[in-house]
């Protein structure tokens, strides 16, 4: 008899990391929980409040599979102002996807087939290497370089890796788990290399409104050096820059062709957006900035104070992350495995953190501390950590 079996691409999948520390803390109502990429806050009181009326005047039909036509030109709108791309966006470029992660999966789902090459800059959320593999196209990891907890891209590394053979790059940046965070002048040469040699170069901007080495939080990008025709995708969410994480939309932009063909594949994947929830999205680009002002803000005094907090623990090694909400840090002596640390600081000291080797080899050792949290909160977690190293070296 036959196995009952998904095929082997899927059953070679490793399970979330993540996940597997959070189910050890499940039911522990003593566990500080800092293991998932979200805030503590809920969304803001005009986001669920146009998302109420929305349904109360039924928008809960379907909707176009590209989404909605005023949240298209609304995204448009906003990306302009954002980025101000040499060739002005219009909705023809832009699909409303159901989740970032959505975003991700049909990108890929539109270009990759199987035996297709894919480079990926590493350590990094982990979908964003499953996806390809997923679809039976080849990964290749292209580490980011460390020094006493800074991350760093080696470009010629990544430029290397992208030869004429490779169909597609793919970055995040600022970068979940480490921070890191992609110079323009590496954009630039990268855009350069892909448009040189017919590469599809996707950007994953999930964090691209949390940076703390720019004036206006804005993160250093592709999308406002990209032509028309270029072979180049932006993937996005509304779920960090305004807190709407369980909310589950996303956006792509993309050459218009392309967009074509991505609502054929969201038709035959979840056929649209909940209209309701796009409505409330509508309204929180055309409202939301200040909104997005007090996340950069909370963001920004959040990571000064755990690094402030965690600078005398011994052993600690971690440096200040140039965007996105995370703290990638090495416990010296303690974390080499991390999955093991991780559950031991869920069992022992109440404090919940991903382990790094969720994120890929390259993780491994480190530990993600999500600080999208109060200064009360996370001062709590620290002593959690300090005491629990006190205890190992007694």
């Amino acid at each position: 008899m036959l196995s009952p079996s998904a095929r082997p691409a899927i059953e070679r999948l490793p399970a979330s990391r993540i996940r597997e520390v959070a189910n050890a803390g499940l039911g522990r109502s003593d566990v500080l929980p800092f293991w998932f990429g979200e805030g503590d806050e809920t969304t803001p009181a005009f986001i669920r409040d146009a998302a109420i009326a929305a349904l109360a005047a039924g928008d809960c039909f379907y909707g176009h599979n590209l989404g909605l036509a005023e949240l298209r030109a609304a995204l448009a709108a906003y990306l302009n102002r954002l980025r101000a791309p040499r060739v002005a966006l219009g909705p023809e470029r832009i699909a409303v996807t159901s989740a970032g992660v959505n975003a991700l999966m049909l990108a890929a789902q539109a270009l990759l087939s199987p035996g297709d090459r894919v480079a990926v800059v590493t350590p990094v959320w982990p979908n964003l290497t499953a996806i390809p593999e997923i679809l039976g196209a080849q990964v290749l990891r292209v580490p980011l370089s460390n020094c006493d907890g800074a991350w760093s891209l080696d470009l010629d590394r990544l430029l290397d890796a992208a030869t004429p053979a490779t169909r597609m790059v793919l970055v995040n940046s600022p970068n979940n788990p480490t921070g890191w965070t992609m110079p323009q002048p590496q954009w630039d040469a990268l855009l350069a290399h892909c448009r040189r040699h017919g590469i599809w170069l996707v950007s994953d901007d999930t964090y691209e409104r949390i940076a703390f080495d720019t004036a206006d939080g804005l993160a250093p990008g592709v999308l406002g050096q990209v032509e028309a025709d270029d072979r180049v995708v932006s993937a996005n969410t509304f779920s960090k820059a305004w807190s709407m994480t369980g909310w589950r939309l996303g956006w792509l932009v993309a050459p218009a062709p392309l967009i074509e063909q991505i609502g054929k594949l969201i038709e035959f994947n979840t056929s649209c957006a909940p209209p309701f929830v796009q409505k409330a999205a509508a309204v929180a680009l055309e409202q939301g900035e200040p909104w997005v002002a007090h996340v950069q803000a909370r963001l920004r005094t959040a990571r000064a104070a755990l690094l402030a907090q965690l600078a005398d623990l011994p052993g600690v090694i971690a440096a200040p992350p140039a965007g996105a909400m995370y703290l990638f840090l090495r416990i010296a002596g303690a974390s080499d495995d991390s999955l093991a640390c991780a559950k031991a600081l869920v069992r022992e000291a109440g404090l919940g953190l991903a382990p790094g080797v969720a994120f890929g080899p390259e993780g491994e050792g480190w530990l993600r501390w999500c600080f999208a949290s109060t200064p009360q909160r996370l001062a709590d977690g620290a002593a959690r950590l300090a005491g629990y190293l006190q205890r190992q070296r007694q």
